[in-house]
């Protein structure tokens, strides 16, 4: 029996990039004999095991044939006569498949260490077009890896893949999987970038295909293409160090401009509405989480709204707020002002530029929040009021206190 680091732990440590997990590939054994040596067998689909100390996987050199379409597929083959240049074989990317074993020297079949050199990102065999998912890994790794291209050959074969019709028997929970994990990364552009090249977006994420191409007013946007918007919008989000589920409403935000007519551009009127619709299909197709779902919904709807926020006096700015259900999600509320500063900086030349809107509407939201609506409530129902004269005068007195917070601010 013999073991090796492999994949992530050993491209990383290669790039001077600090190493969290180790997997480890174990060669010329068999289950009984790791049980027998105090591995905790934890696999489903294919031997893998917990060293009795360290707890870092280990999983038997394996083999895969392809069954049948889409990523489940496969059976998997392992036993002692499969070799580590067998197992890394099957690997997605060149820079992936090189192992290290228990003295530190590297085993390199495929010339991953070439690939890191000149920034390539390739597939290591034929296999690689056996499972769609490893198209997704392959955009993934172009949005963390960004300054890699990858290799002409690669999206050659990424394109038959999509042309026979493999993405298509992806299952959601793994789509959303990747897509969140690629929108983490540092640069998420290059993500929607690689899938676009290789035809896969047009299939996975038709609402965002369909904004390449669309313009908008030159005056909002000096980038004009709604899809180059979108890229630059994705960076900035990661600039900001946002979480998912902003970064997933910055993805969903101008959908709608892709259902605009032509002879409606460079003006997308109403697009807000159809944006919401779109933001929530495509959430509900991917299975994405509530919270992700519902915070995309509101900044599809309300983002145009909260970028002439200044332009608002403080009923208007009230209604906004409560459209936005921030008083009983003050959270997601936050959320939705960043995600709309960072649409407003995601335009080519504005990254900089200042976003008043979210101060001001965080102000005007603390002043509204502080007031002691028990009192009023109280107060209303001592002058008679029931019902919906409550809740309006509720409405009132907030309107009042956002009012009074910015006249003390300006110092009106």
């Amino acid at each position: 029996m013999k073991r090796y680091i492999v994949g992530g732990a050993v491209r990383d440590a290669l790039l001077g990039r600090p190493v969290n997990d180790r997997d480890w590939v174990v060669v010329g054994s068999t289950p009984e004999a790791m049980v027998a040596a105090g591995y905790t067998p934890v696999g489903k689909d294919f031997p893998v095991f917990l060293h009795p100390q360290t707890h870092e996987e280990h999983a038997l050199a394996r083999t895969e044939r392809k069954t049948a379409p889409g990523y489940r597929g496969f059976v998997v083959h392992a036993d002692p006569a499969v070799t580590l240049e067998d197992d890394l074989r099957r690997r997605d990317l060149t820079i992936n498949a090189i192992a290290q074993d228990e003295h530190g020297a590297l085993i390199d079949p495929y010339d991953g260490r070439r690939d890191l050199e000149a920034k390539v990102l390739r597939h290591v065999s034929e296999a690689f077009a056996e499972d769609p998912v490893r198209i997704l890994r392959l955009a993934r790794f172009a949005a963390r890896f960004h300054d890699f291209s990858v290799a002409p050959e690669t999206m050659a074969l990424v394109r038959e893949m999509v042309e026979a019709g493999e993405v298509d028997a992806l299952v959601p929970e793994r789509v959303w999987q990747e897509l969140a994990t690629g929108l983490m990364e540092p640069k998420p552009s290059r993500m929607l970038q690689v899938l676009r090249e290789g035809g896969a977006l047009a299939r996975l994420l038709p609402e965002v295909e369909r904004l390449y191409g669309v313009p908008q007013p030159e005056a909002h946007h000096p980038e004009v293409d709604t899809g180059h918007h979108l890229e630059l919008v994705l960076d900035q989000a990661a600039a900001m160090d946002a979480p998912l589920t902003v970064r997933f409403a910055c993805l969903c935000h101008d959908l709608g401009k892709g259902t605009t007519r032509p002879d409606e551009w460079p003006r997308h009127i109403g697009h807000e509405g159809r944006s919401e619709r779109l933001a929530r299909a495509l959430a509900a197709r991917l299975k994405a989480p509530t919270e992700a779902t519902e915070l995309a919904a509101v900044v599809a709807r309300e983002h145009t709204n909260i970028h002439r926020a200044t332009e608002l006096g403080p009923a208007a700015l009230l209604r906004l707020i409560e459209r936005c259900d921030a008083f009983r999600r003050p959270e997601r509320f936050a959320q939705a002002l960043l995600a709309c500063e960072i649409d407003a900086r995601g335009r080519l030349g504005l990254e900089q530029r200042d976003y008043p809107s979210r101060p001001l509407l965080t102000r005007a939201f603390e002043a509204a929040a502080a007031l002691p609506t028990a009192d009023v409530a109280a107060a209303a129902m001592a002058r008679g009021a029931q019902g919906e004269a409550i809740a309006k005068a509720i409405h009132q007195a907030r309107a009042q206190a956002i009012a009074a917070a910015l006249a003390c601010e300006s110092g009106a």
